[in-house]
């Protein structure tokens, strides 16, 4: 079984590095419950299916394959709202910070993300690191499909 171990940061976009190369991401959930998800995600070239379990934000089971780019627009089809936004990657030591710029109905959010080895693995911490939100699972894609981040309130 293939785990993913992944933590979320908010960011203080003042810090931020110039962020080049960006995919843009499509990706829909075909079924999406309070403990598993079937994603379909759609980058520049490649498509996926991913399959994700677990109650744990931090620690997930995750299951990905890769698949036709004609059978992924189908299935996003199938979804009654997406998600969209840029990926960056920023290399750190040994490690890859991801940032996503969110558009849309979740404009205006931007979060890091890294994943770890371990729940206890050790990892640099950059200056433009706002706010871990891990353990907070309204900053899940999962739950942003369903909660845009536009529409929550202040409070």
């Amino acid at each position: 079984m293939a785990i993913e171990i992944e933590r979320k940061f908010l960011v203080n976009t003042n810090l931020l590095p110039q962020l080049e190369n960006g995919k843009k991401l499509t990706q829909g959930y075909i079924w999406n419950e309070s403990n598993k998800s079937l994603r379909i995600r759609i980058t520049d070239t490649k498509s996926f299916l991913t399959i994700k379990s677990g109650n744990n934000p931090l620690c997930r089971s995750e299951f990905e394959y890769e698949i036709p780019m004609t059978d992924a627009k189908e299935l996003l089809r199938l979804c009654d709202t997406k998600i969209e936004k840029t990926r960056y990657l920023i290399p750190i030591e040994n490690h890859t910070w991801e940032i996503d710029i969110f558009e849309g109905k979740n404009q205006g959010l931007i979060i890091a993300e890294i994943e770890l080895s371990s729940e206890k693995e050790s990892f640099f911490l950059p200056k433009w690191i706002n706010k871990e939100v891990s353990q907070e699972s309204k900053y899940l894609n999962v739950e942003l499909i369903k909660h845009p981040f536009t529409e929550w309130r202040e409070g």
